[in-house]
């Protein structure tokens, strides 16, 4: 009698045990199950995505090795999770990169060489099904950009921004709301031809063709396509050959009245290494910037990273991260995915000293400037008022010396000029010296001061 999938999992399991760690199996595979296993597929139900990523990335030689003794050779691995805990309409399906050489070498080919496909109709995207609008994170940092995105997928027969180029800072998801629009686009409709690639990505094949005689052909391709997406385009620099082509290919789409959508670090204004005549046409559409995420979009970003991977980060540890990692949302992504393996290893929960931890040495993060607003809160805090009283005109003594307070460290931890401090406060520049200067008299007689001054000052040494 065959086994079933569960029976040969169980099996390839027993193997993997014996060449891993106990603490290696116990996090990353002991809950691992079979979906299914026919006509060759093994389909292999994990937690998350990031569990999937570890697995290709530390254990792709182990799995390889049990299932091509338990299953056979040839197998085709994917692996399936919920984007969203326990909503099987949230499943997702990804394929490893093992076990079978043979395939491997195909998929890289078909990549690498997509102008050979036989049914120039049909166009693989290339797009991640992860990039959607629904999880895509709006606040005022990005909400222009997100909006333009959304209009060009919802109405692809205007073409006011076309082409549409998204700049900004790595991190800050340009790649991500690019691919949205492609993502909606074939939602939309499944026979349009939508196709992502990396500018460095479009140099290799443009290099591989030209080597091959195959320039025509790669023309061809390109010239077919409804709606070409360029992540990168800064990497076509100082590449004439490329430019030349990209430059004729760009023609042809857009006096056609095909979309063009293309990413970069920096506004085309700023670009250099690019022909002058590639660049106007950068100019001909929409230029819209990404910046770095605001405090809104930091936190909206960690809650939704935290749901999709199962995770319960509590209130005071996401606004922890969410205060202390300012420059892009795949640092967030990442503190996040660190937080879960460190969770998963230690087997603790989740707090604000671990989350301390991973931002000074996982992530390796950059300790945090102290300013202006965190000094406020700091001192609101600790004398239990709201922050908002200490921008007040009240003269109160159980404000107007908290404020005092503020001034002096603000001008102390924060490295602020008076004249800068007196324009957050409202007030002029000899108020808050002579703010300064009270509280540096009262610490010479008021002990009650010194121990306040010193409790709020350790609270930013242990951020």
């Amino acid at each position: 009698m065959p086994r079933t999938h569960t029976e040969l999992w169980a099996e390839c399991c027993a193997y993997i045990r014996d060449l891993i760690e106990p603490i290696q199996y116990d996090t990353w595979f002991r809950d691992i199950t079979s979906v299914k296993f026919e006509n060759g597929v093994l389909e292999l139900l994990v937690n998350s995505s990031y569990f999937a990523d570890q697995l290709e990335e530390r254990f792709l030689k182990v799995l390889k090795s049990g299932i091509n003794k338990v299953y056979g050779p040839g197998v085709q691995l994917y692996y399936v999770y919920h984007t969203v805990k326990n909503d099987n309409a949230s499943t997702i399906k990804m394929k490893s990169a093992a076990p079978s050489p043979v395939i491997m070498q195909q998929s890289t080919a078909q990549v690498a060489n997509p102008f050979k496909a036989k049914d120039n109709h049909q166009v693989e995207s290339h797009l991640n099904p992860r990039y959607t609008f629904e999880n895509y994170c709006l606040s005022n940092s990005n909400k222009i950009a997100g909006s333009i995105g959304e209009s060009i997928a919802d109405n692809p027969s205007v073409k006011t921004f076309n082409p549409l180029f998204v700049f900004g800072p790595t991190g800050v998801g340009k790649t991500h709301l690019i691919q949205a629009i492609g993502i909606r686009l074939k939602e939309h409709n499944p026979e349009s031809r939508v196709l992502y690639v990396t500018a460095r990505l479009f140099e290799s094949q443009f290099t591989a063709a030209r080597a091959k005689g195959e320039i025509n052909s790669f023309f061809h391709f390109y010239q077919q396509i409804d709606t070409l997406i360029i992540d990168d385009v800064q990497d076509l620099r100082n590449k004439p050959a490329t430019q030349n082509t990209f430059f004729h290919i760009f023609n042809h789409l857009h006096q056609n009245n095909k979309q063009i959508i293309m990413s970069s670090d920096c506004a085309p204004a700023e670009m250099d290494g690019l022909e002058a005549r590639l660049l106007s046409r950068f100019k001909w559409g929409m230029s819209v910037a990404l910046d770095k995420p605001d405090i809104e979009l930091r936190r909206d970003v960690l809650r939704q990273k935290a749901a999709q991977d199962g995770l319960s980060l509590p209130d005071d540890v996401l606004e922890f991260i969410a205060v202390n990692v300012t420059d892009s949302i795949r640092e967030l992504e990442g503190i996040v995915v660190s937080l879960l393996a460190h969770a998963t290893v230690l087997n603790r929960d989740i707090n604000v000293d671990m989350a301390r931890a991973v931002l000074a040495n996982a992530v390796k993060m950059p300790r945090r400037q102290v300013n202006f607003e965190m000094i406020a809160q700091a001192v609101a805090t600790h004398y239990d008022i709201d922050a908002d009283l200490l921008f007040t005109k009240t003269r109160r003594r159980e404000i107007s010396d908290p404020r005092q307070v503020l001034m002096y460290l603000a001008k102390k931890i924060g490295k602020m000029s008076t004249t800068t401090i007196g324009n957050r406060l409202s007030r002029s520049h000899a108020t808050v010296i002579y703010g300064c200067k009270e509280i540096e008299e009262r610490l010479s007689v008021e002990k009650k001061l010194i121990q306040d001054i010193q409790a709020i000052e350790s609270s930013f040494a242990r951020q």
